[in-house]
């Protein structure tokens, strides 16, 4: 909770703060980056720090924080920090760290703010970032504490690589040693941490996109102008070990009988796709709709997996939409104001940024409750800074 001290100061100078926190968090990223270049190494994305995505995944995240504490007193965003604590324990992010992020980050505001920044203030944000700090905290350390082992990353070696659809793969993967594996959910993801051309290693999260529990899938579309997709798919080979960490992810099928809507596009559809298996697998009896938006029917990565799970339950239907449609399939962009969705159903989805935006307002807009609609972002979360 924000104390009564701090919240005036907050409200205050949120404005402010937050259009001036795109610029802060560059030079945040600067300064800990010179004083901590091994954090580059397997843990930070080199590519998103080019592309400035994962500054603005932070500055969302701070700005959202910060306004949350304003306008619901003593409430923690839950959903927010689910989502990050997740994407940390990932990456296995653990306390000390926080500390480092504290020095670099402040020290950053006080340069950018410097001409009116006040004692008052620095310690009013001060703050609101160990609250959001020890918030994750508590939630990584109950997420690791819910490990079948004492792991952050363990070796896994590739038993098949599956050509799916244009452009992408699976890798079937099988563990490399006895470390005992935790069970993984549906819908959630693994980071794969690969060396790339330079040596540097480089981490990307993969949705499980096959069983769950203990068998590790996923499936990835090459990105030619990449750092990791390209490892994969041209330079390991099935034999190979590669280290993954234990699965993570708060998007999962969430207990219940009502109806289901798994709604995605293009590669989107590995964690959906992971749900639709764990339904058929169970021989559910639940109501489940599956859309799913693709370019053409050849680029679809998982097509055979998902009309195999969809023809395996009795209460499921597959609706289609390709830019280049053919017979069965609707032409163009995926709409829900062509669907008849279900009452009281639960949305899983997964894809573009845009995508998901425009499904997630139509979905609202037909009466499915915020609080049942469930998206997964691959990357940092920029819907938060958007």
């Amino acid at each position: 909770m924000l104390s009564d001290k701090s919240r005036p100061v907050i409200e205050a100078t949120l404005p402010l703060v937050g259009s001036r926190i795109g610029s802060i968090t560059p030079k945040f990223y600067a300064r800990l980056f010179a004083a901590h270049p091994e954090l580059m190494d397997g843990l930070f994305s080199r590519s998103n720090q080019r592309n400035g995505n994962q500054q603005q995944a932070l500055a969302g995240s701070i700005a959202a924080f910060a306004t949350h504490l304003v306008n619901n007193p003593g409430t923690l965003p839950e959903t927010v920090l689910a989502r990050i604590a997740h994407r940390h324990a990932s990456l296995g992010i653990t306390e000390p760290q926080y500390q480092v992020v504290y020095e670099h980050l402040f020290a950053a505001i006080a340069e950018d703010l410097a001409e009116v920044i006040t004692p008052e203030i620095a310690e009013a944000w001060t703050e609101v970032y160990w609250l959001m700090a020890d918030a994750l905290i508590k939630l990584e350390k109950g997420l690791y504490a819910m490990q079948a082992n004492d792991r952050m990353w363990t070796p896994w070696r590739v038993a098949a690589k599956t050509p799916a659809g244009t452009g992408s793969m699976t890798f079937t993967l099988e563990p490399a040693d006895d470390t005992p594996v935790t069970s993984a959910l549906p819908g959630q993801y693994v980071s794969v941490k690969v060396a790339v051309a330079d040596g540097l290693r480089q981490v990307r999260q993969y949705s499980l996109s096959g069983d769950a529990g203990t068998s590790r899938s996923f499936t990835t579309k090459l990105d030619d102008g990449g750092e990791v997709s390209p490892v994969l798919h041209n330079t390991v080979q099935v034999g190979d070990v590669v280290e993954i960490s234990n699965p993570y992810g708060e998007i999962t099928l969430k207990e219940g009988d009502g109806p289901v809507v798994l709604a995605s596009a293009g590669i989107g559809c590995t964690p959906t796709a992971s749900i639709l298996r764990s339904l058929a697998e169970s021989g559910s009896d639940r109501q489940v709709l599956v859309l799913h938006a693709e370019s053409t029917l050849d680029s679809w990565a998982l097509r055979s997996q998902m009309t195999d799970d969809v023809e395996r339950l009795d209460g499921a239907e597959l609706q289609l939409w390709l830019e280049k449609p053919v017979s069965g399939a609707r032409e163009g962009f995926m709409s829900l104001r062509e669907v008849d969705l279900p009452a009281d159903a639960s949305l899983y989805l997964c894809g573009p940024l845009p995508f998901m935006k425009n499904i997630r307002n139509e979905a609202i807009n037909a009466g499915i409750p915020a609080t049942r609609i469930h998206y997964e972002v691959f990357g940092p979360d920029i819907w938060l800074a958007s």
